[in-house]
């Protein structure tokens, strides 16, 4: 379906004035139901959502629609657009910076719970991996202080309040006073958003919070287990340890998950996932070369399960991707007789590391 999008004088939203179906057939499909009729301010292809398909905006649907996102009154239709900007952004084709802008802009408006939690991982996704690196630092606050600006307006209670907070606290930095201050005011009870749960899963998502911008040491941390001591908090407690930005706790966390046998799966996802968390690069750089020298005997040594979890969660994404690239690239060529499901798993990592250098790129060249 075409769909024809303008203003509502009336309302000031933006809304379907016409729609119109037709089958796509080969590399162009002509529309003569459209002929003489009135431009919209924005045309949609799929309009609905009736197919799997990517698409892309015409210049003045674009210019219109990535102006107005939170104009437009059918959530459906917000979803559509908002994944093509998204898809636009992810092929670096579309600044990241304004795509997290205008998702910023929508999110201070959106009511639909999925839309709104895919919008803050593709928000997470583009500042912390597909912005220019001399920007990332400057976007990343920015990001995380609208976002808690955005809490501390959300209803209270309500599961946009609880996203956006979330969101939030995976956004921290080391020497971040704000965060940290917010971080702990949480945790102590001294800051407080109306209607806020903190029950106990959102209280280590606080706690490894604070671990990861280094303001929870082992100790303290070890200290916040020992308080309620159970198999969930012991998962939560090596997440949280393996968070630290610490050349020790990588180190710490890397040997955890590969080597102590006293783990159980959960717990070594816990903290295959927190060593492989931390977005600074100078600390997952020196693990390029240890991961791919070491994938074969992840893969001999562990079951399948346990070898596509340490593989996955271990794997450095926040290193230079350009080394990962090619580091990964020799892997495969000098394996080339490897198991397919082992050397699936190396595609589909390089596939995000491809992706990441190729988008960085396009971003740092604007």
């Amino acid at each position: 379906a075409v769909g024809f999008y303008n203003e509502d004088p009336a309302s000031g939203k933006i809304k379907r004035t016409d729609r119109i179906e037709l089958d796509v057939d080969g590399e162009l499909t002509e529309v003569p139901d459209v002929a003489g009729k009135p431009r919209p301010a924005v045309l949609l292809v799929n309009d609905d959502d009736l197919t799997y398909t990517k698409i892309r905006l015409d210049n003045e649907s674009l210019e219109f629609a990535a102006s107005n996102l939170y104009r437009f009154d059918d959530a459906l239709t917000r979803a559509v657009i908002w994944l093509a900007f998204w898809d636009m952004t992810r092929d670096g084709e579309f600044p990241a910076e304004r795509f997290i802008e205008l998702s910023l802009k929508a999110l201070a408006t959106e009511i639909e719970s999925t839309t709104f939690r895919y919008a803050l991982a593709q928000v997470g996704t583009t500042a912390w991996h597909y912005t220019a690196h001399d920007r990332r630092e400057d976007v990343v606050r920015h990001v995380a202080h609208t976002l808690w600006q955005l809490a501390n307006q959300a209803q209270a209670g309500s599961d946009n309040q609880f996203q956006l907070v979330t969101a939030y606290l995976s956004y921290g930095e080391v020497g971040d006073a704000e965060f940290a201050a917010n971080a702990h005011g949480l945790l102590n009870g001294t800051v407080l958003l109306p209607g806020l749960s903190i029950d106990n899963n959102f209280r280590w998502t606080v706690i490894r919070a604070l671990a990861s911008v280094n303001e929870m040491s082992c100790d303290e941390i070890e200290a916040e287990l020992a308080k309620r001591d159970t198999t969930e908090n012991r998962e939560f407690t090596m997440g949280a340890r393996a968070s630290r930005v610490t050349e020790d706790a990588k180190r710490w966390a890397w040997n955890e998950a590969l080597h102590n046998s006293d783990l159980t799966n959960a717990q070594i996802e816990a903290v295959a996932y927190g060593f492989s968390g931390t977005a600074r690069g100078e600390l997952a750089d020196p693990y390029v070369a240890k991961y791919f020298a070491g994938v074969d005997w992840v893969w001999k040594n562990k079951t399948y399960h346990m070898a596509e979890t340490l593989l996955n969660g271990l794997y450095p994404a926040n290193a230079d991707p350009a080394e990962l690239v090619k580091a990964g690239d020799e892997w495969l060529a000098a394996h080339t007789d490897a198991d397919r499901a082992l050397r699936r798993l190396v595609i589909e990592n390089l596939a995000g590391s491809r992706r990441t250098l190729q988008v960085q790129s396009y971003n740092e060249s604007l």
